[in-house]
């Protein structure tokens, strides 16, 4: 690999296919996965795969489902994505509410990152409601 190549890494998102793995970390394809939400098939049923379809998302650099699955009070009116950002790996480490017959619930995660080659992780409690019947993202807490 040339020097070229290696400074670039990560600047691109990764392609997404219905048949890779979904980047969420649930045993699934993509197309299977979160990519049926991307589509915009369906709504996510549930807080937390809502929260995964998210991070899927964000490693698929697809600003247009964040601002849609974002709570209209807290959206920001543009979203512009670091293209130096490279999400690797999810963790959900606990959800509260946020099934079928909740109209709120948080989950709280760890999500790792490649970010111009340095790694990071965003450790945060994420708030989620429902609007017009679906799930968005609220706010979120970041956890140290």
């Amino acid at each position: 690999m040339s020097r070229r190549a290696k400074r670039t890494r990560g600047t691109t998102p990764p392609t997404l296919t219905t048949d890779s793995p979904c980047p969420c970390g649930l045993p699934a394809t993509y197309g299977e996965c979160c990519g049926r939400f991307h589509r915009g098939e369906e709504p996510a049923p549930t807080a937390e795969l809502l929260m995964r379809s998210r991070y899927s998302a964000f490693v698929a650099h697809d600003a247009a489902y964040l601002l849609r699955t974002w709570h209209s009070s807290t959206r920001p009116r543009h979203l512009e994505l670091d293209p130096g950002m490279q999400w690797t790996s999810l963790e959900v480490v606990a959800t509260t509410d946020g099934s079928a017959f909740h109209t709120t619930g948080t989950v709280t995660f760890r999500a790792r990152y490649r970010h111009h080659g340095k790694r990071g992780e965003l450790h945060e409690c994420s708030n989620f409601e429902r609007e017009k019947g679906a799930w968005v993202y609220v706010d979120g807490t970041f956890i140290e």
